[in-house]
């Protein structure tokens, strides 16, 4: 199933492809805080809060980091469930 990546919602309509996703993070501590500032400075951050107040933030394969007003378990969930029915779909198209 590997090269099957899906898109996922991170918020408000805004969507990123699971197979270029390294880590969900939480802003809040320094590491994270860093990072997004070390984006903004290099131009590869993606505002993806519609105004909210950032609460997630996605880092892809790119360097880019996405930031995301959903928290990082709500994401990692939506990963959860986006494998979960991958996989049943897998298995139902399998006798083909």
């Amino acid at each position: 199933m590997t090269g099957m990546g899906k898109l996922i919602n991170i918020g408000y309509g805004n969507v990123v492809h699971t197979d270029k996703v390294l880590a969900v993070v939480s802003p809040d501590s320094a590491p994270g805080k860093r990072l997004v500032q070390a984006a903004r400075d290099d131009g590869r951050s993606i505002d993806a809060t519609q105004g909210r107040k950032t609460k997630g933030l996605v880092v892809m394969d790119n360097g880019y980091v996405v930031l995301s007003a959903l928290l990082p378990e709500t994401i990692a969930g939506r990963f959860n469930e986006s494998e979960a029915s991958e996989k049943v779909l897998y298995k139902e198209g399998d006798d083909e």
